[in-house]
C-alpha cells in the first residue's frame, strides 16, 4: 500500500515534569485512605492465578474504574451542556463468534448533523484495560468529540474479559465496524469517513481491530484510527528495573489485566490480536492510517512509542501526539489543563483527517 501523507499537524514538545494540576489531583488520592488500599489489593491480587483470586481482582478493577470515570462524568458542565446537544439512540450489532450475542453500540447524533445523509462516523471503544467499564459510563466524553469534532460516535459496548477471551473481544468491535460500513446509508453516515478509536483498554481494542482488518485486506474501510494511551504489548512481564517510573508502578496491575484477556498465554504470546505490537511488517504495512495518542507520563509509553515508530516505518502513521506534562487517563479530567490541548488536538486531527 502507499504511504500515508502526514500533515505534521503537531509538534507537542516534551517538557520532563507532570502539569502542577495534575500531581494536585494525585496527591488527593494519594492521601484518600481508601484508594490506596485498593491499589495495594489490585497489586497483590495481580500476582495471584488462582480462580478466587482472578475473580476478587476483576471485581476490584471494575468497582475502581466505575467509580472513578461514573463521578467525573457527572458533575462536569462542559461535558453535561454536549450532553443537551446529542441526541443517543442504540443498535444491536448480531456476531456468532463466541456464541449468538448481540453488541449494544450506543449512538451519539450531534442535533446539528440529524438528518443529515452523508455523516462522517468514529466508533469508540472505552478503556478499563478491556475487562472493566461499560460504554455507557464514556457517554460525556462521547457527546463532547460528538459536538467539538461534528460527527456521530458509535460507542461498541463489546464483552470483557475474562467472560470473554482474546480474540472475541476484539472480533465484538470488528463486526461492529462492519455493520456501520454495511449500513452506513441507513445509518446516514458516509462510507468513506468512517474512523474508529479507543483509549486504554480500548486503544488495545482499536489495534486489535486494525490487526484484523489488515489480516482480511480490509484497510480501506477506514479512514483514520485513532488508538489513546493504549496497551499495545507485553512489555510489564520485562524487566522492570528498566521500565519508567509509571510503568514500573502498574506493571503488577498490568500482567493481571493481560492474564484475564489472553485465552492462553503461552499459546497466543505472539499473537497480534493479542498484543497488537507484535505485528508484522506486512501486516503493518496494510493497517489504516493511525494516529496514536499518548501521554507524556503514560504507563504505556514506551510500548506505544515503539508501536508508533514501527508503523511511521511501515508507512502508516499520520501523527504521534503526545501531551507535554500528563498522565495516563490526565486527559479525560477536564479540570486540568491537558484536557483542553488533547480535545483540541483530536478535533484539528478530525477536521484534517476525517472530514477533509
Amino acid at each position: 500500500m502507499p504511504r500515508v501523507q502526514s500533515k505534521n499537524l503537531f509538534n507537542f514538545q516534551p517538557q520532563g515534569f507532570i502539569d502542577h494540576d495534575i500531581l494536585a489531583l494525585e496527591k488527593q488520592m494519594q492521601d484518600n485512605p481508601e484508594a490506596k488500599a485498593v491499589s495495594e489489593k489490585l497489586k497483590s491480587l495481580a500476582e495471584k492465578d488462582d480462580k478466587e483470586s482472578v475473580t476478587e481482582f476483576v471485581a476490584t478493577m471494575r468497582g475502581m474504574t466505575d467509580a472513578m470515570l461514573g463521578g467525573l462524568g457527572k458533575q462536569v458542565e462542559e461535558l453535561l451542556k454536549a450532553g443537551e446537544e446529542t441526541i443517543e439512540t442504540e443498535i444491536k450489532v448480531p456476531t456468532d463468534h463466541d456464541g449468538k450475542y448481540d453488541v449494544t453500540v450506543h449512538v451519539y447524533t450531534p442535533k446539528k448533523l440529524k438528518g443529515n445523509a452523508k455523516n462522517a462516523a468514529y466508533l469508540y471503544a472505552h478503556g478499563g484495560g478491556a475487562v472493566a467499564a461499560a460504554a455507557a459510563v464514556m457517554k460525556p466524553w462521547l457527546d463532547y468529540i460528538a459536538v467539538v469534532a461534528n460527527v456521530v460516535v458509535f460507542n461498541v459496548d463489546y464483552r470483557l474479559a475474562p467472560e470473554t477471551k482474546c480474540p472475541n473481544n476484539v472480533k465484538d468491535f470488528y463486526m461492529a465496524i462492519k455493520y456501520v460500513v454495511d449500513n452506513a446509508d441507513m445509518l446516514g453516515i458516509d462510507p468513506k469517513k468512517i474512523a474508529i478509536g479507543g483509549d486504554s483498554g480500548g486503544g488495545y481494542i482499536c489495534l486489535g481491530a486494525e490487526v484484523l482488518l489488515a489480516q482480511n485486506n480490509e484497510t480501506d474501510l477506514i479512514k483514520v484510527a485513532f488508538p489513546g494511551i493504549p496497551m499495545v504489548d507485553d512489555y510489564c512481564f520485562s524487566d522492570p528495573a528498566a521500565m519508567t517510573n509509571e510503568e514500573r508502578d502498574t506493571a503488577h496491575m498490568m500482567r493481571g489485566v493481560w492474564k484475564c484477556i489472553a485465552n492462553d498465554m503461552e499459546k497466543q504470546k505472539e499473537d497480534p490480536l493479542l498484543f497488537p505490537g507484535k505485528a508484522s511488517t506486512e501486516i503493518l504495512e496494510k493497517f489504516p492510517p493511525t494516529i496514536i495518542i499518548e501521554a507524556e507520563f503514560d504507563m504505556f509509553i514506551t510500548e506505544a512509542t515503539r508501536m508508533a515508530y514501527k508503523l511511521r516505518a511501515a508507512g502508516r502513521l499520520l501523527e504521534f501526539i503526545v501531551i507535554p506534562g500528563s498522565k495516563h487517563g490526565s486527559y479525560t479530567v477536564p479540570m486540568v489543563k491537558c484536557f483542553k490541548t488533547c480535545y483540541d488536538a483530536m478535533k484539528l486531527a478530525f477536521e484534517e483527517y476525517v472530514h477533509n
